[in-house]
């Protein structure tokens, strides 16, 4: 007798899981228009407020960033970070990988733990994927705390989509690591033939520490169920400089809207000189191609710098590359990296703001990852940024109009197929 009910709810919910996966697919993204222009200075009081507001972040000061250039720096800045900690040591990561870094950084936190420092790591359970449990069971057994961020659980399915996409290193409160590089061995040592990926991280020091330990807080609830509310996770301490520095932490509303969007759409929208866009998965939606070429409009000149043929998803770097056409088009100079994998994400506003973080120009990071960024009006910070910049573009190409126009036509094949999934990458 039960039979038919149990058939029926079985067919429902195979329904409605398939037209959970079909919204997902082809759901409109969410527009951002921005309907008039913005008068502010990009280094007024009033801009900065105007920011702040939208990005729903503090304004830090007395803080010092660096920028660290490619894992063989960032790597052994984070490893000295960590063995000098006294105190707290706070990892979110997408990607933590098996392999020679990722054992270094083991060993360091496990070190750390059985010192008495309180070591927390919170691991994205799709971008981390390969590690086991059992590879961390050493750290577990030294007193570290690992949570798995939207495990292989039966009601996590509705937001099995939804991953962390945060890089975020915190010693002590004092010091942080944010940007977009995880814990592998294809940023350090590279994989095959292929050297290592070109990546960069800020190092943050400084008050604005405070931001990313709250950012990595309301992940370590969400993955273990718990307040972490012990003196040693928190502090500050004062470094000399003024700038102002937002810590833009960014989860998705049910309707899509995030502060990482409105963070790169306003910023987007007030260049009157310059924007330089590093990003390795440019996958630009209808309101970021707008806003861009908008800019182009009113005189500013943009110039992105994407992956060539060494990029790490094929299917997704075709899908970037028939986006190119309309901002192309409008005069954009649209440049791809040559030697190895370009991994950096970073925005240079007018030489003037600048932004590092784990956010790509793609729908995945604009509305449906938890994502994180630092940015801050520096010209010295986005002058040494535009020195990286000026450097990857002399290993880059130079993709003309015409060169778009002469696709052949099986990448152009690649290409309709790689919209299907364009949304997801």
């Amino acid at each position: 007798m039960d039979s038919p009910w149990l058939l029926t709810i079985a067919i429902i919910t195979i329904v409605a899981q398939a037209f959970t996966i079909f919204l997902a697919l082809f759901e409109p993204a969410l527009p951002y228009k921005i309907k008039h222009g913005i008068s502010y200075p990009l280094d007024s009081d009033d801009y900065l407020r105007l920011l702040s507001m939208l990005a729903d972040a503090s304004v830090w000061r007395n803080t010092k960033i660096e920028a660290l250039t490619n894992g063989e720096v960032f790597y052994e800045a984070e490893l000295q970070a960590i063995r000098g900690a006294q105190r707290s040591i706070t990892l979110e990561a997408y990607i933590f990988q098996r392999g020679r870094v990722a054992d270094q950084f083991v060993a360091a936190l496990a070190e750390r733990a059985r010192a008495g420092v309180k070591v927390n790591l919170v691991l994205d359970a799709i971008g981390s994927f390969t590690t086991w449990n059992s590879y961390l069971k050493g750290l577990r057994e030294a007193g570290a705390g690992v949570g798995w961020y939207h495990g292989f659980r039966w009601y996590s399915l509705p937001r099995m989509n939804h991953r962390t996409h945060r890089e975020i290193l915190v010693i002590d409160c004092r010091i942080g690591f944010v940007g977009g590089a995880g814990f592998a061995d294809h940023w350090r040592y590279g994989s095959g033939r292929r050297p290592p990926w070109r990546d960069t991280m800020f190092r943050v020091e400084g008050e604005a520490v405070t931001g990313l330990q709250s950012t990595f807080l309301e992940n370590w609830l969400e993955s273990a169920g718990e307040l972490l509310i012990e003196p040693e996770y928190f502090g500050s301490i004062q470094c000399e400089g003024q700038k102002p520095v937002l810590v833009v932490d960014s989860s998705p509303s049910s309707g899509e809207s995030t502060r990482a969007r409105m963070l790169y759409q306003t910023l987007m929208a007030s260049a009157r000189q310059s924007l330089d866009i590093t990003t390795p998965y440019f996958l630009p939606d209808k309101g970021v191609r707008s806003e861009l070429i908008r800019a182009l409009e009113r005189g500013v000149r943009v110039r992105i710098i994407a992956p060539g043929k060494n990029s790490d998803h094929v299917l997704t770097r075709r899908s970037s590359r028939r986006l190119y056409g309309s901002l192309l088009k409008a005069g954009a100079e649209v440049y791809e990296y040559q030697p190895t994998m370009i991994h950096t994400k970073s925005l240079v506003v007018d030489g003037l703001w600048s932004v590092v973080g784990s956010t790509n120009f793609d729908h995945r990071s604009f509305g449906i990852n938890d994502e994180v960024n630092v940015a801050t009006c520096d010209t010295v910070l986005a002058e040494r940024l535009s020195q990286d910049f000026a450097q990857d573009l002399a290993l880059s190409r130079l993709i003309t109009y015409q060169d778009w126009l002469a696709r052949p036509w099986l990448e152009r094949l690649h290409e309709a197929l790689g919209w299907v999934l364009e949304r997801q990458q």
